[in-house]
């Protein structure tokens, strides 16, 4: 998994945990793509602050993750689903043939 799918996971899971400030950051940079100087700029802040702010929440997010696992047990579920959904299609198929 790419960090940009997930970090937002992470965000969307744990994101309300973060103080507004990481956790606006994180999606500016994340979600919408903003360089950390870009970020700085918006807010009137230095660069450095951003960085730390990244920094923070970044971190915070893989605690609460290595902790909880919600994202881990969402992605494994979200698998089974996909693979449910295709043998599902590969027995209605079957039913298929045989009806003809």
């Amino acid at each position: 998994m790419d960090d940009v799918l997930r970090v937002s996971l992470l965000l969307d899971f744990y994101g309300s945990l973060l103080t507004e400030t990481q956790s606006e950051i994180l999606r500016m940079h994340y979600e919408e793509d903003l360089s950390l100087g870009e970020i700085a700029e918006q807010r009137g802040v230095t660069r450095a602050a951003v960085h730390d702010a990244e920094r923070r929440g970044l971190n915070l997010l893989e605690q609460y993750e290595s902790k909880l696992a919600l994202v881990h047990k969402h992605m494994d579920q979200t698998e089974k689903l996909r693979q449910i959904s295709v043998l599902l299609k590969s027995a209605l198929d079957i039913l298929e043939e045989l009806k003809t």
